[in-house]
């Protein structure tokens, strides 16, 4: 009986607690009560927070301009007036750069996908580029380039192209032509292209007069792209 009494000293009383204790601990630990708990799981998040959350997301995937972010901010409901302080802070800081963006990105689709200034120009402008600013990146890209960038990619696709000279003429002119190449561009390459390639494309390039061509295809590429013209 008394090592039975000796178990019920300081440290050997293990009776678990009454119903209704568990939650007592932790007021007298000093904590806030389920009720502050609660009023705070569903309390509002700082929009600012919010705004800023979502354009570090949007980041951390790819570089970004103003106006992409300012859309995605808008699809989540952020109000105009925290997305501007957010934005504006992010440029303040260097997070967001469209010129810089618009460099990168001219340089990276022209080597990449071979890209033309008109087909890049107009990518710009869907990412919501201002004109001056595309303009700008768009001017680094020069027509030397351009034409050598055409010329290369008429000799790769001509090597796995298959039918008669003007077939295949007309196909390559117009693959760069989708790639924002101006007709007197794409002609000049494909002209060049096909005078490599064997005896039968060189007679037949040799027929093309590549600048009579170009006038021709010109003025129907300014009645379908006025604003370029």
């Amino acid at each position: 009986m008394g090592s039975r009494r000796a178990r019920t000293g300081r440290g050997w009383d293990a009776r678990p607690p009454r119903t209704g204790e568990a939650s007592t601990p932790s007021l007298r630990r000093g904590g806030r009560g389920r009720a502050a708990e609660d009023a705070e799981a569903t309390a509002p998040p700082d929009e600012a927070e919010m705004a800023r959350e979502i354009c570090l997301r949007q980041l951390a995937v790819r570089p970004c301009t103003r106006a992409e972010l300012a859309g995605a901010l808008a699809n989540r409901g952020i109000s105009e007036e925290a997305a501007t302080a957010v934005l504006d802070r992010y440029d303040e800081v260097g997070m967001i750069d469209d010129a810089a963006f618009a460099r990168a990105w001219v340089s990276s689709r022209h080597a990449r996908r071979g890209l033309a200034r008109r087909a890049l120009a107009t990518e710009l402008r869907q990412r919501g580029v201002d004109a001056e600013v595309a303009r700008a990146a768009l001017g680094e890209l020069d027509e030397e380039t351009e034409a050598e960038t055409a010329r290369a990619l008429a000799e790769r696709k001509l090597r796995s192209a298959r039918g008669a000279p003007d077939a295949v003429f007309r196909r390559l002119v117009g693959m760069l032509a989708r790639k924002g190449y101006p007709p007197g561009v794409a002609i000049r390459a494909v002209k060049e292209a096909l005078a490599t390639q064997s005896a039968e494309a060189a007679e037949f390039a040799d027929q093309i007069d590549a600048d009579a061509l170009a006038d021709a295809e010109g003025d129907v590429d300014r009645e379908n792209h006025p604003a370029d013209g």
